[in-house]
């Protein structure tokens, strides 16, 4: 049974690219290791910016200081 656990930030991800997303790992894990679409489970955890750091920075922070905003 593959558990996949994909964690995002919560910043307008809609629920379509959630589908898009788990219909396409499941289709990857099927075609590359066999495994059975109904054996496997995709979690999506959407974090919120102020709660994921990089680069000594939150996102929201590195984010506000790219020239993108």
């Amino acid at each position: 049974m593959p558990f996949v656990n994909v964690k995002i930030t919560k910043d307008g991800v809609t629920t379509a690219q959630k589908a898009q997303i788990v219909r396409e790992i499941t289709e990857t894990l099927q075609r590359v290791l066999g495994k059975k679409p109904e054996h496997t489970h995709i979690v999506i955890d959407e974090v919120d910016t102020d709660n994921w750091g990089f680069a000594g920075l939150l996102t929201t922070e590195y984010r506000a200081k790219s020239p993108k905003g």
